[in-house]
């Protein structure tokens, strides 16, 4: 069976559970019917490097806590995005390709689990959501889009740990593998400024 490849680099200098990471990437791609030939990689920084990230892509200074660099504009069927039409795109299968990079800064997450009452891994964890369904076309920049990209980041945190209690977190066709050797791409610049959770907006 094809499998998809996720790819985990660890250049921030900080121990994360790699593994449980690669876990739910998976877990999330799997729930979106993304191509099993699909390609994610997920870079984890140190707050230096997010700084000069944040500040050379967003214009804004000091380092944030998930940005995320699209690659191949690819997208979930419409039945599962929630979005509207036609019957005939609804029928499109889902096509392989590069989703880009989720660019993670564990710093910054072990400062908002904290603050949140939550363990770091669980926080990296929401963040990894939330940078994948950035890169799979997901934003919060007004009302609706909101409402729509925070639920259906809630729906698949709830599904992830309700599956991973379980011991099955492998949906079918979503395999993948945490090998911590991330392709170096030129990215397109990231599509927002990736804020983990309602209540904690970045600058638009």
């Amino acid at each position: 069976m094809s499998q998809l490849s996720i790819d985990i680099a660890n250049e921030s200098g900080t121990g994360v559970d790699e593994v449980a990471l690669c876990g739910i990437a998976r877990h999330v791609l799997g729930r979106m019917r993304i191509h099993p030939l699909a390609e994610l990689s997920v870079l984890l920084v140190d707050e230096g490097t997010m700084a000069e990230l944040h500040q050379r892509w967003m214009g804004e200074p000091g380092p944030t806590d998930v940005l995320a660099f699209p690659m191949d504009e690819l997208r979930p069927p419409p039945h599962v995005s929630g979005a509207r039409a036609s019957t005939a795109r609804q029928e499109q299968e889902p096509e392989p390709g590069l989703l880009g990079d989720v660019v993670l800064c564990p710093q910054v997450a072990a400062r908002q689990a904290q603050a949140d009452g939550r363990g770091t891994e669980a926080e990296l964890e929401l963040l990894c959501v939330h940078g994948i369904l950035h890169l799979l076309g997901y934003d919060h920049a007004d009302p609706d889009d909101h409402a729509t990209m925070f639920g259906m980041q809630e729906r698949l945190l709830a599904s992830w740990r309700s599956e991973e209690g379980a011991g099955d977190s492998d949906p079918p066709g979503a395999a993948g593998r945490a090998d911590g050797s991330a392709e170096t791409q030129s990215p397109a610049p990231p599509n927002g400024d990736h804020a983990s959770r309602e209540g904690r907006e970045g600058p638009a």
